[in-house]
């Protein structure tokens, strides 16, 4: 199964990144295909450039990739804790409801072992 991770970032302390990192781990160990978008690398010049995380043209950029990789590859979208805040993991959810995937809600145990 190929698994799209999807989470808050924005307003989180290191974009969540060390999260999606553990849960991404966690379920490659199952056996699963993950695409995190802390990994993909676009995100990771935030970290150098926190502003960006507000710049229209770097969102456009940033979601384009992540939807595309849902659209064309996901056969679920699982969701990091606190997904419910985050207007980004709120859209991927939506689009993988009506592409009809699998939604997979984790535990805080995908965040902090």
């Amino acid at each position: 199964m190929r698994i799209y991770l999807a989470g808050p970032m924005r307003g989180v302390p290191d974009f969540n990144f060390p999260a999606f990192d553990f849960a991404a781990n966690n379920l490659r160990k199952q056996g699963f295909e993950v695409f995190s978008p802390a990994e993909k690398g676009v995100e990771h010049s935030m970290i150098d450039n926190p502003d960006l995380q507000d710049d229209e043209e770097f969102r456009r950029e940033v979601f384009e990739l992540d939807t595309q990789w849902i659209c064309r590859n996901a056969d679920a979208v699982a969701l990091l804790p606190g997904w419910e805040k985050s207007l980004g993991a709120k859209a991927e959810r939506a689009l993988a409801e009506a592409l009809g995937l699998t939604i997979i809600i984790l535990g805080k145990e995908y965040i902090n072992g």
